[in-house]
């Protein structure tokens, strides 16, 4: 079966599947009110280690222009709406996730 992930704003919370079968789930941080997590159906197009800056040990970029999944520098931002719209995680948490998805992987974005 095909990999996704489906990211849920409102409930701060990624989701990995393979198929219609959850693999695992990650707490997230997400997007401000004025700059929220933009919804919608994307790729994975990249992933950089240690990309610098505040992106953690990892950014995964996604097809949107400028937003990504990514680890952080502030583990006390994961559960929160805190972001320039990009999906925060731990970076344990990243680095495994990345570890699972290849390019092209869809996520699915939601409140």
């Amino acid at each position: 079966m095909v990999k996704w992930k489906d990211v849920s704003t409102s409930k701060h919370l990624l989701k990995l599947f393979d198929g219609s079968r959850l693999i695992k789930s990650y707490p997230i941080g997400v997007g401000k009110i004025l700059t929220p997590t933009p919804g919608g159906t994307y790729k994975i197009i990249n992933k950089q280690k240690n990309p610098g800056g505040p992106f953690g040990v990892l950014w995964i970029g996604l097809s949107k222009p400028h937003y990504g999944i990514h680890g952080t520098n502030n583990p006390s931002s994961i559960g929160k709406k805190v972001s320039h719209g990009c999906i925060r995680m731990y970076n344990s948490d990243v680095l495994d996730l990345s570890s699972r998805v290849p390019i092209g992987t869809e996520v699915y974005i939601h409140k």
